[in-house]
């Protein structure tokens, strides 16, 4: 929904104590990313997930088409959760080359700001991140860019059920994509 629509719909703004759960919870989820703590991440996912970080073309401003939406044919992940369970198990099989040695991980999460939605147990979560990896010698990457979560209050706790990643780059210049956002 539109922020212009939220309004029409006068949706209370969230309470401290909403604001500070949330990102307590972003940021035990890069906690545990970090870590590569992948069986502990998933619990924090919904069984409809969608993770999705399209590619991003580089326009001119008078092309007025949407950067994001309208590249719906190319994403680095377009995944369910059934998706990223297969990802991480190969993790575990010893197969993942890109792994072996681990890569060290450090994300940071930040300018979070929360908003209700018209169903009363999920909220609109923007954010943005830093990412920077590291493996071998010389492998290092630093991924900037910006989140728009759905964040889920269940039996379980808040749950991501939504995610879009957008990067700041166009180009990814990594050798691979071993990272979650």
């Amino acid at each position: 929904m539109s922020a212009v629509m939220q309004e029409a719909v006068k949706l209370p703004p969230p309470s401290v104590e909403l604001l500070s759960e949330i990102q307590q919870t972003l940021y035990r989820e890069a906690r545990l990313l970090d870590a590569e703590a992948y069986d502990e991440w998933v619990t924090m996912l919904t069984d409809d997930l969608h993770y999705h970080m399209p590619g991003i073309e580089t326009r001119y401003r008078r092309d007025k088409t949407d950067q994001v939406s309208d590249l719906k044919r190319m994403a680095y992940y377009n995944d369910s959760l059934d998706d990223l369970n297969k990802r991480l198990r190969r993790l575990k099989t010893g197969t993942a080359w890109s792994e072996d040695p681990a890569t060290r991980y450090v994300h940071l999460i930040g300018n979070v700001e929360v908003e209700h939605t018209l169903k009363p147990h999920e909220y609109r979560v923007y954010s943005t991140f830093l990412a920077y990896r590291c493996r071998n010698a010389r492998d290092q990457d630093t991924l900037y860019g910006n989140r728009e979560d759905i964040w889920r209050r269940t039996s379980h706790g808040l749950q991501l059920a939504r995610r879009l990643i957008v990067l700041k780059q166009n180009v990814l210049l990594s050798k691979n994509l071993n990272i979650y956002l």
